[in-house]
């Protein structure tokens, strides 16, 4: 807990001083705002576009075309309810809802993806746990761990008020209370990529609701294609610490 408080002062002082600081770059992640700040693990990572104007993209993601299906280009809007957000969007999210201890960001693709390079603050829940069988462990434990909590003994007078809209009643189900859950921004290869997608559709279908959760639909492919920063993960835990 004090590290947090002592993460977020820290944020705080720095941010507030990053408009000062625009003109030493030459290429700002948006006008007055050259960088941004965000906690990796143990670490305080500095998210900023590649100062080589000159820089152009190479690997995986330079490619235009893969075969449909499974690599079909995704509708901007995934899911009912579920807002579609951009990079700008994607450091404000950082900026408040990571940094105040409300917000996870979420790499939702295979550990293999994920292993290669992930976008900073991010954690690892691939897409496949949240199809996972209601009982299933796993599942249970990243709930647990975004926030929700497990119900028992919910009388049936009380589980039919919240259905009319009573006692937060909209983010419960028989068998999860979500009220306390995490906002959550999800993201995986693209717009061409199904893995973050078949992870929102899974979340809504437990019951999370819609309103906290993002669906940053660029992903990887254009958070590269506009130079901001990568880190390589192998030495952070890949689950939100307890």
């Amino acid at each position: 807990m004090k590290n947090s408080v002592l993460f977020s002062v820290l944020m705080c002082c720095l941010l507030t001083s990053i408009p000062s600081l625009a003109a030493n770059l030459d290429v700002n992640i948006a006008e007055n705002k050259p960088y941004t700040l965000v906690n990796h693990g143990e670490d305080l990572v500095k998210v900023q576009r590649i100062q080589d104007t000159s820089n152009t993209l190479e690997g995986a993601f330079t490619k235009t075309s893969r075969p449909c299906p499974p690599f079909c280009v995704n509708p901007l809007n995934i899911e009912e309810g579920v807002a579609t957000v951009a990079e700008l969007e994607v450091v404000n999210f950082m900026e408040t809802a990571m940094n105040s201890g409300n917000g996870i960001m979420i790499d939702a693709r295979s550990p293999s993806w994920h292993e290669k390079g992930t976008i900073p603050g991010s954690i690892n829940i691939p897409f496949t746990v949240f199809e996972k069988s209601a009982d299933d462990p796993e599942l249970v434990e990243v709930l647990e761990r975004l926030g929700a909590k497990q119900r028992d003994d919910v009388s049936v007078v009380m589980r039919s008020l919240e259905k009319v809209g009573l006692f937060n009643g909209n983010e419960k189900t028989d068998r999860w209370d979500f009220s306390e859950a995490r906002q959550l921004l999800l993201w995986c290869n693209g717009p061409w990529c199904g893995q973050s997608p078949r992870a929102i559709h899974a979340l809504v279908s437990l019951g999370y609701p819609a309103e906290k959760l993002y669906y940053y639909r660029g992903g990887m492919q254009m958070w590269q294609s506009l130079g901001l920063s990568t880190v390589i993960p192998s030495d952070i835990s890949s689950y939100a610490s307890k």
